[in-house]
């Protein structure tokens, strides 16, 4: 399917629908296998990014947004059907956050080691992503990638 495939198909919605949208998104959640250990690498670098701590439980933890009301959890749910994530199968391939500056994409890629993040494509660093695109794309040890994107 293409976006004029999309294009063409027909449209429901009508000019009495229109609900003002507070957030892009609202919240994302992560199944991950090992709580301890997503909440420590996940937690840096979302508080890094200006995000903040949010509700915890027993089986999951929260961050939110600093900029609107979206928020993020990680979860080990005893519903799990798996211990392992592959970015590269259906799925999820990698979140894409933003960053303020370039300067700090450049600080979170030199903190990432210490904090259960390491680099990936570095030989294309931090243009990865096209000649034109500011970014460092991480991944850690359960697998999970996440573009860190500085504005144009």
């Amino acid at each position: 399917m293409t976006l004029a495939d999309l294009a063409d198909a027909p449209d429901e919605a009508t000019a009495t629908d229109t609900v003002p949208m507070t957030a892009a998104v609202h919240h994302i959640e992560i199944w991950v296998p090992n709580l301890s250990t997503a909440a420590s690498s996940w937690g840096w670098l979302l508080r890094r990014l200006g995000w903040t701590d949010g509700d915890g439980w027993a089986d999951g933890v929260s961050w939110r947004s600093g900029t609107d009301s979206t928020y993020l959890v990680i979860e080990q749910s005893p519903a799990l059907s798996g211990t392992t994530h592959d970015r590269m199968r259906p799925g999820l391939n990698h979140l894409a956050l933003n960053a303020s500056s370039r300067s700090e994409v450049d600080s979170i890629v030199a903190e990432a080691g210490a904090n259960g993040w390491t680099l990936l494509f570095a030989d294309r660093h931090p243009y990865a992503g096209g000649p034109q695109h500011y970014a460092a794309f991480l991944h850690n040890g359960d697998g999970y990638e996440v573009e860190i994107v500085a504005p144009d």
